[in-house]
């Protein structure tokens, strides 16, 4: 082997270059997955490592660029500007030396052909910032947006919705959250994969009844028994859902017909499937998702009536027989995933709550009546804002006499391992934030 065909390591004003990019078509409303796709798979990786740590760090870094630049530069200036602001602003979180940073940037701008002209601009600005960066950040951090790293409509709807735990909230927002898998209890005890794991180097520690939490986190092409079906990536928070809604049912749902909607990408109808005998039927409005429920599900060895339609046109897909239960994981904003996806808190606009607050409504007004009397429902999002979960059960049952609330979760709020400043929630460890409710229909 010659040192030429060994792997050199990508210089860094390439990742920056690139990184630049990502954030750019961020905000210009492209989600993070979507703008890391158009990136060279070469680069991929890292890039996207150096993107979720600048959207973890975008509200410090748009505030110190508003005064190092008092005029907006040109959208691609303006997101390297960032990246580099957002990596470097906090050294002792840094992923490189500050000032290797501002030389890789003003290097990336130079080999840029839309940057080479604001080369000498973007070099003014972060020598600058390395001067003055105490006194800098000092002054951002009078920046509400700044200081918490989120849009300010969003912390004062925490504020609002959580007033003695907003603080905590936005802090487990900014770490990124671990690889947690949920162990198919179908093909083996979740005891047995662990210590497989650990023979092979592969440290994990338990999280709830059946869900493993890697030390190290893992490509999924690299976790043993991924493949085979024996696992499948589920934080902790999520892995709730099918045990909330079966454990209402008699027999454990056991021969009980199940409707699954806005399932993709199908986790947790595979986790009913994992837990029962139950028939499921999986609907999702995207075709796409649909064959990745298909997808996912076969992997595990799992079979259910997956279906692609508008859970809204009952009338599309229903063929009348009543379900036992309804899983209905609706669409919001993703607040209580920001851990896992940073790009959520600056894609949101204030106005979406209210908009998704009226979609999730109809479903649940929509889907209700496909229930059977002494059915139960299971309404669910991965959101911490109180309009998405408890205000909206709460009108629900307050319009409809014919439901009832059993005793649930409520709102479990996002908390880290380390308990990151004391969120006081109900569960222990590690998990993203969600809310459940259990609604039952008399029998009568």
């Amino acid at each position: 082997m010659t040192l030429s065909s060994v792997a050199q390591p990508l210089p860094l004003w390439q990742q920056l270059q690139a990184t630049g990019v990502a954030l750019a078509a961020v905000a210009q409303g492209v989600s993070a997955s979507a703008a890391l796709l158009r990136v060279p798979s070469a680069l991929r990786s890292g890039v996207q490592s150096l993107l979720f740590a600048s959207l973890r760090n975008w509200g410090r870094a748009h505030a110190l660029r508003g005064i190092l630049a008092q005029r907006k530069p040109p959208p691609e200036v303006d997101s390297l500007l960032c990246v580099a602001l957002a990596l470097s602003w906090l050294p002792e979180q840094a992923p490189y030396e500050p000032f290797t940073l501002v030389n890789q940037a003003v290097e990336a701008a130079k080999r840029s052909p839309k940057m080479k002209a604001q080369a000498t601009f973007v070099n003014a600005c972060l020598r600058r910032f390395l001067r003055e960066r105490d006194a800098l950040v000092a002054v951002t951090n009078k920046d509400l947006q700044a200081s918490w790293n989120h849009p300010v409509w969003w912390i004062e709807l925490l504020q609002h919705d959580h007033p003695n735990h907003w603080q905590q909230i936005l802090r487990a927002d900014l770490v990124p959250a671990p690889m947690v898998m949920r162990v198919n209890v179908r093909r083996i005890e979740r005891s047995a994969l662990a210590a497989q794991w650990l023979a092979l180097g592969i440290m994990a520690h338990p999280v709830g009844p059946y869900g493993l939490m890697l030390v190290n986190p893992l490509p999924v092409d690299r976790i043993p028994g991924f493949a085979q079906g024996l696992c499948s990536v589920q934080d902790g928070g999520a892995q709730l859902a099918a045990p909330l809604l079966l454990g209402a049912l008699p027999d454990h749902g056991k021969h009980r017909r199940i409707l699954d909607a806005c399932a993709a990408p199908g986790g947790k109808s595979a986790h009913l499937l994992e837990l029962s005998d139950a028939q499921v039927v999986s609907l999702d409005i995207d075709e796409v998702r649909c064959e990745r429920i298909t997808g996912n599900l076969q992997r595990l060895g799992l079979s259910a009536q997956v279906v692609a339609a508008d859970a809204l046109k009952v009338n599309d897909w229903w063929d009348g027989q009543a379900f036992d239960a309804i899983l209905l994981d609706a669409p919001c904003t993703a607040s209580g995933i920001v851990r896992r996806h940073p790009d959520v808190v600056w894609l949101r606009r204030a106005s979406d709550v209210a908009q998704l607050g009226k979609l999730q409504q109809s479903l649940l007004h929509t889907l209700w009546p496909l229930l059977k009397p002494g059915g139960v429902m299971l309404y669910c999002t991965c959101s911490v804002f109180r309009r998405e979960g408890q205000a909206q059960v709460k009108s629900f049952l307050q319009h409809n006499t014919q439901a009832h609330g059993l005793p649930c979760v409520g709102h479990l709020l996002p908390q880290n391992s380390n308990n990151n400043g004391g969120v006081t929630d109900n569960l222990p460890s590690d998990h993203d934030g969600f809310f459940y409710a259990l609604l039952q229909k008399p029998l009568d």
